[in-house]
């Protein structure tokens, strides 16, 4: 199937929706002119369209696997990787004194939504690579950004981000792994990693992996952790990768999707590492590249599910079967419905993750307070709602390919496959929902209220020209004030057990807001009309979810495990 790049719906959403003029209107943004992410979005749609999209069932049918120590990847993923990196598409955001774009995330992101529906597959390693960029950036010493980061940027060298260990996944302070100083400013790094993504490829000069491990002096828990770079090959005097390191990959595990991803299991065997950051601060530097990632992640989401939405209309069209004005099943009022629901939701989804990146660059140009805390507040829900979002339209758009769709051949199955270990990578959703009425309602719900205010305050002036759709979008966020009020007054255990609902709540709002600005933007067009579709249909879902929300946690705990039982 041809995927074509959503160039209309970054247009719209760029100049329309989410406010990005307020981002190339900073000194330091001040070069992401319209005309120059236009030309960025428009050649990189051409490299996703002409180069990538087509590599996405090679990595499905051919994956990658360990031959002799070694990963090798997917048939074509060398090439297509290639095309990235000559593109500079792997440091669209990185500093321009690396040889970075130094582009707002909000651009970076685009390009990442791209390249996820192409092939999510080989988009992985950029992303972690990506993140890595990052991390360095703010922690690293400058001795190693100089060494390091030209590497990274040109995608000569890939990153990947060592967490997960058998013992200790959600739970990262369990972790076992230990790095010991060797007296010159290096430390021996050893222990075993676990779901490391792109742990090893065949076509970059080297992996630098970010290591999290304990040092002797290292007290338990995530507060004696600290971060190491460990590369798989140590540079030598000219900067080029020299000898081994002592580390490898033990194997590369069988997945359910996502199959030229090589997720590997990791072992460090008193491997040369390099700190990063402060010693026992390893977790507020590795949550700069987990950040990153999150963001990366619901965009995935939202990829995957554009692409699966583009499939399923594509069949529609084309699919005969029973009795419609057009012949084909979209004349169907159930197939019309789900791929209504499912453009909308993904807009929705794809709106809610470039705010969120808005509000990344706003916090980095301007250093605001309200800014940074926009983007926190962001970060679980673009992260959970666009990956539910893509779980749901790549399943819808199985649905609507009947019975083909649980063919393999159609490669309808594929997109619900590779997507669904989105939701629990980067912290699961429900770990999402948690960090969300946790840590970010300690400022008492501020930050939530100033996103309410800017909807009510829109929806109000959209009254005189679109009172049927502003009213409902007015409502909806009053009620979730009402609900996170009431939520913010609880103690943690209360609001933990009615945290994903009142996330998937608040999304919803969110997504209706976004919906109204794009219908206000374009009343004559086809967004004015999945706007009504959305806030007339999907939007009341909030009623229910915030209901759930307001009932705390104390008859779901009152449910026993032996009331569980079989």
């Amino acid at each position: 199937m041809t995927y074509r790049a959503p160039l209309d719906d970054f247009r719209l959403l760029l100049n329309h929706v989410i406010g990005f003029d307020a981002v190339a209107g900073t000194d330091r943004f001040a070069d992401a002119t319209t005309d120059t992410v236009e030309a960025i979005l428009s050649e990189a749609a051409k490299m996703c369209e002409e180069v990538l999209a087509p590599l996405n069932t090679n990595g499905d049918l051919d994956p990658a696997v360990l031959e002799n120590g070694k990963v090798r990847t997917s048939k074509g993923f060398a090439d297509g990787y290639q095309a990235i990196a000559e593109g500079g598409w792997v440091a669209v955001s990185a500093d321009p004194e690396y040889g970075g774009m130094g582009l707002p995330m909000t651009v970076t992101s685009a390009v990442n939504d791209m390249m996820v529906s192409s092939c999510m597959s080989l988009h992985l390693n950029p992303l972690m690579t990506q993140g890595q960029i990052e991390a360095l950036e703010h922690h690293a010493s400058d001795e190693i950004k100089d060494l390091y980061l030209p590497k990274l940027v040109t995608g000569e060298w890939a990153g990947t981000m060592n967490l997960t260990e058998p013992q200790a996944g959600s739970d990262v302070g369990a972790l076992s792994s230990k790095a010991e100083p060797n007296g010159d400013g290096t430390y021996s790094v050893t222990g075993q990693k676990i779901f490391i993504s792109w742990g090893d490829n065949d076509f970059t000069e080297n992996v630098c992996h970010l290591v999290l491990a304990r040092l002797p002096d290292g007290v338990a828990g995530t507060k004696g952790i600290s971060l190491f770079l460990v590369p798989r090959n140590i540079p030598d005097e000219n900067g080029n990768p020299g000898t081994a390191n002592s580390l490898k990959v033990v194997s590369v595990e069988h997945k359910m999707g996502i199959h030229g991803s090589p997720t590997c299991v990791m072992s460090f065997e008193g491997a040369r590492g390099w700190l990063i950051g402060g010693e026992h601060d390893g977790m507020r530097a590795m949550f700069t590249m987990m950040n990153n990632a999150r963001l990366g992640v619901g965009v995935q989401g939202v990829g995957i599910a554009e692409r699966a939405y583009q499939q399923a209309l594509a069949y529609a069209n084309e699919r005969k079967q029973g009795r419609s004005p057009e012949g084909t099943i979209i004349g169907h009022a159930d197939v019309r419905r789900m791929l209504a629901t499912m453009k909308s939701d993904t807009f929705a989804a794809r709106a809610i993750a470039l705010s969120l990146a808005v509000a990344i660059d706003m916090s980095n140009a301007t250093g605001d307070a309200e800014w940074k805390a926009r983007a926190a507040f962001l970060t679980p829900i673009a992260k959970a709602f666009g990956t539910d979002t893509g779980i749901a339209v790549a399943n819808m758009g199985l649905q609507v390919h009947g019975g083909m769709g649980f063919i393999e051949e159609t490669g309808a199955a594929q997109y619900v496959r590779d997507v669904r270990v989105t939701s629990i990578y980067e912290g699961t959703n429900g770990i999402q929902a948690m960090d969300l009425v946790g840590r970010k309602l300690l400022d008492g719900g501020e930050a939530a209220y100033r996103l309410l205010d800017e909807i009510e305050a829109f929806a109000e002036s959209a009254r005189a020209t679109m009172p049927d759709l502003a009213e409902p979008v007015w409502q909806a966020s009053e009620n979730l004030r009402e609900t996170t009020e009431a939520l913010a007054a609880r103690d943690i255990a209360d609001r933990f057990a009615v945290a994903v609902p009142f996330l998937q709540g608040f999304a919803r709002v969110l997504g209706g807001y976004f919906h109204l600005c794009a219908a206000m933007a374009k009343p004559d067009g086809a967004e004015a009309k999945l706007a009504r579709f959305y806030i007339t249909r999907l939007l009341p879902e909030h009623v229910g979810l915030l209901a759930h929300a307001r009932e705390g946690g104390d008859d779901l705990m009152a449910i026993s495990p032996d009331d569980l039982a079989v």
